[in-house]
């Protein structure tokens, strides 16, 4: 068995010819910029780029494969230079009918294992949703629905940033993922927790023991890949071995999430859209004690003291641990220079944060920095709270 790391949420910002794909992301990201760099600065060994459902986007892994660095393999999966494997994904938006009968949306992320059946999906979905050459366009499809026809092309569905106040089940649908699946809840076997939650929140609710966690960077610019991800134990990297261990077969696991504190997370707590004013009240509230007004954005971790069913944390036994740990470029002091730096000395971001001495990092920035890293990469660092799309600040 191998480890290895994987971030299964990323973002494709443009195609090679300037299509637009994700409007909010850097023009930079598109298939082949993300492959080399999980390959050449992050580390990462399986990346999940979830914006191939677009015909831009479905053209341009043509083209990819066609340079001879990337092929695809007969377990699923497109392997890029023997070293990285991308998975084939794409994030959709579901219509479902939320609390009290209003209207809600939700994002889940779906991954397949070769072209052609991301090629059948699109297709599928292009009478779902109005602009198919977008990312994560509103489809009129319920997640109950989706599922149906992501299975269809060989298919996985994973609810995405459940509890995010803005397109999340969670956050902005249900109290339970039960009520939405219903008889096919036992198909949903991962969500993904999102930067503003972590394990010991999530693990609060009942119906989440059987599901395994992930932590994906949700990324919108290079810098961003995998500052969340996973530690995988697998055979080797392909879609048949991410699923197993998913799954939790045959020895494939998730031997560890690796994420920001959720107070770094720009959803943690709840934050007054009037006064701008993060509030941090032991018990939820809907109306800002500082200002009267009504117009709060809920927070992550308001909303999971509203619906969780447990008094306190009990994981399962096979949960891996959640591992508290601040990305570089979060870091005051760690600059692009600081960074570019180790990169060049150390070669990727997963061996300056898990394989370096203090004094390897040290030798090459100086003592004053190497405390920050230090800090950063055991989970000591003092943190300013995020919320209202505002994420919180490294102290």
């Amino acid at each position: 068995m191998n480890e290895v790391f994987a971030d299964l949420h990323i973002h494709i910002g443009r195609s090679e010819q300037g299509k637009p794909i994700k409007i909010t992301a850097a023009r930079s990201l598109n298939f082949a910029n993300i492959a080399k760099e999980c390959y050449d600065r992050k580390g990462i060994q399986i990346c999940g780029i979830i914006d191939c459902a677009s015909p831009y986007v479905i053209e341009d892994i043509e083209n990819f494969l066609k340079t001879g660095e990337a092929y695809e393999i007969e377990d699923g999966g497109i392997i890029y230079k023997d070293k990285v494997c991308i998975l084939l994904g794409s994030e959709v938006e579901t219509s479902e009918i939320g609390r009290n009968g209003h209207k809600g949306a939700a994002h889940n992320v779906c991954f397949f294992p070769h072209l052609k059946d991301i090629k059948g999906f699109s297709e599928e979905m292009s009478h779902h949703i109005k602009n198919i050459t977008l990312s994560t366009q509103r489809s009129d499809l319920s997640g109950y629905e989706l599922i149906d026809i992501v299975e269809k092309y060989n298919g996985i569905l994973i609810p995405a940033h459940v509890f995010t106040p803005h397109k999340s089940y969670y956050g902005n649908c249900t109290d339970s993922l039960k009520e939405i699946f219903k008889e096919k809840f036992d198909k949903i076997f991962a969500i993904e927790l999102g930067l503003s939650s972590d394990t010991f929140l999530a693990d609060t609710i009942s119906e989440l023991e059987t599901k395994t966690f992930v932590t994906n960077s949700d990324a919108h610019s290079l810098p961003k890949i995998a500052r969340e991800y996973n530690k995988l134990q697998v055979e080797d990297i392909s879609f048949k071995e991410v699923i197993k261990a998913l799954k939790n077969e045959e020895g494939r696991k998730i031997t560890a999430n690796y994420g920001l504190d959720p107070k770094l997370g720009k959803y943690h707590r709840t934050y007054c859209d009037e006064c701008e004013n993060t509030i941090e009240t032991k018990e939820p509230v809907s109306i800002c004690p500082k200002c009267g007004s009504d117009k709060v954005t809920f927070g992550v971790f308001d909303r999971i003291e509203l619906i969780k069913d447990k008094s306190k944390t009990k994981s399962p036994q096979i949960r891996p641990p959640y591992i508290y740990q601040v990305p570089l470029g979060f870091i005051p002091g760690v600059g692009p220079k600081v960074v570019e730096k180790l990169l060049n000395k150390f070669g990727t971001e997963m061996t300056i944060l898990h394989k370096l001495s203090k004094d390897d990092i040290e030798a090459v920035v100086g003592e004053k920095i190497a405390n920050k890293i230090e800090e950063a990469r055991t989970g000591n660092a003092k943190i300013e709270v995020g919320g209202g799309g505002v994420y919180g600040k490294v102290k």
